[in-house]
């Protein structure tokens, strides 16, 4: 085990041992079930505040996600810590109260962590499609401009750089009936960085004609989509 992984645990660990020492040493291990509720609240709030990093939605907008969570469970955590402790302290012979309230309080957070996490699925959805879309103009623009490099005759770079004009000029934005329509795009590129390595000259030109009908097709599409 990693050594970082081991300070993780024992930092975890501290709150933990010394909240049962209190518990144990100040108030023996008689106690009535009010506190034994309060004890297990405690401990149930502590290892969600733990667990809170295994529920964060990975990408580029971790950070935020894992922010909004932690905030929750550690307000959480901190409110039935408080609520704990006075029903420990306190020790009502009946322990419906230390049950509902806690019991209560444990639903609102469970409501706002499940919510909170719907969101940050939504987001991280439309994160990814959106990186999706900007890859796609991204990378078939690459490609294109490392052919232009690549081709010396000036006719069939003029009509190869009007089609890298019309893509880079695109606009990242998509939309899911044009997936069919990009995918094709990106294919017909494909075969016309094979066409510039063979040299193939009726395969440049006819493929360099059809990809700029398709861009063009597929950013009038865009429009009437959106």
């Amino acid at each position: 085990m990693k050594k970082m992984n081991v300070l993780w645990i024992i930092l975890d660990l501290i709150f933990l041992v010394i909240f049962n020492a209190i518990f144990f040493v100040a108030g023996g291990v008689e106690h009535k079930a009010s506190a034994w509720i309060s004890y297990g609240f405690i401990h149930f709030a502590y290892l969600m505040l733990l667990l809170t990093t295994k529920l964060i939605r990975r990408g580029k907008s971790a950070a935020v996600f894992g922010f909004s969570l932690y905030s929750v469970s550690a307000v959480y955590f901190l409110a039935e810590l408080v609520i704990g402790i006075v029903f420990i302290m306190a020790s009502p012979d009946s322990y419906t109260a230390a049950l509902l309230i806690q019991l209560f309080v444990a639903g609102v957070y469970g409501i706002l962590l499940v919510s909170n996490m719907i969101a940050n699925e939504h987001t991280g959805d439309a994160e990814e499609k959106r990186q999706y879309q900007i890859e796609y103009v991204k990378s078939a623009s690459a490609t294109l401009k490392g052919l232009l490099e690549r081709l010396s005759d000036k006719e069939l770079k003029k009509k190869v750089e009007r089609v890298y004009d019309a893509l880079y000029s695109s606009p990242v934005k998509s939309h899911p009936d044009l997936t069919q329509n990009e995918s094709k795009i990106l294919v017909s590129i494909k075969e016309l960085d094979n066409a510039v390595s063979a040299g193939d000259i009726d395969s440049i030109i006819s493929l360099a004609d059809s990809l700029l009908l398709s861009v063009n097709e597929r950013n009038t599409q865009l429009k009437i989509l959106n």
